[in-house]
C-alpha cells in the first residue's frame, strides 16, 4: 500500500514513469482522444449536445436549448483544460501518469453510476459516452493498476 502512495503522490514531479509501458501507451491514446472530444464540444453548433448526445434540442425552448449547448461548451472547456494536463504529463511529467488515471476513473464511475441515477438526461437515443464510460472506467482502473506496478525485468535494474 505504502509503494501504491508513493506512485499515485511521488516526491518528485518528474518525467520517471516506472509502470508497465501499455499504461503508458493507453494514457497517450486517452490523452488524444479527451483533446478530440473537447473540440468537438467547444466548436459544434449544438456542442454535441443533439448531434452526439441525442438530447432532443429542438423541443426545448430556444433559452432551454441554448443553455444545455452552453453546459456542453463548458464541458468541452474542462475536457480540453484536463486533456491540456494529460498531454503535459505524457509529455513530461510521467511520474505522475497513476494520479491521472485514478481522476481518470473518479471521472468516468461519477459519469456511469452517479449522473445516470441522479441526474438523468433525456435523450432519444444512447450517447456514445452513455456507451464508452463504462469500459471507460474499467479501462483506467486497469490501466492505474498497470501504472503502479514496476514489470520485474526493471524491479532488479
Amino acid at each position: 500500500m505504502k509503494t501504491i502512495i508513493k506512485h499515485i503522490f511521488p516526491k518528485t514531479l518528474n518525467n520517471d514513469y516506472k509502470g508497465y509501458k501499455i499504461a503508458l501507451y493507453v494514457f497517450l491514446a486517452l490523452t488524444a482522444l479527451t483533446l478530440w472530444r473537447s473540440q468537438h464540444h467547444l466548436f459544434a453548433a449544438d456542442g454535441g449536445a443533439q448531434s452526439i448526445a441525442t438530447i432532443p434540442l429542438d423541443s426545448f425552448t430556444t433559452s432551454g436549448a441554448a443553455a444545455v449547448i452552453g453546459v456542453f461548451g463548458l464541458w468541452g472547456l474542462s475536457q480540453l483544460i484536463i486533456g491540456t494536463i494529460y498531454l503535459i504529463v505524457a509529455l513530461r511529467y510521467r511520474a505522475m501518469i497513476p494520479l491521472m488515471y485514478l481522476l481518470m476513473f473518479v471521472e468516468y464511475f461519477v459519469h456511469t453510476v452517479y449522473f445516470p441515477l441522479a441526474k438523468p438526461i433525456p435523450t432519444v437515443g444512447t450517447a456514445p459516452g452513455a456507451t464508452g464510460n463504462l469500459p471507460s472506467m474499467i479501462v483506467a482502473l486497469v490501466m492505474f493498476g498497470l501504472s503502479v506496478i514496476t514489470p520485474k525485468k526493471e524491479r532488479s535494474i
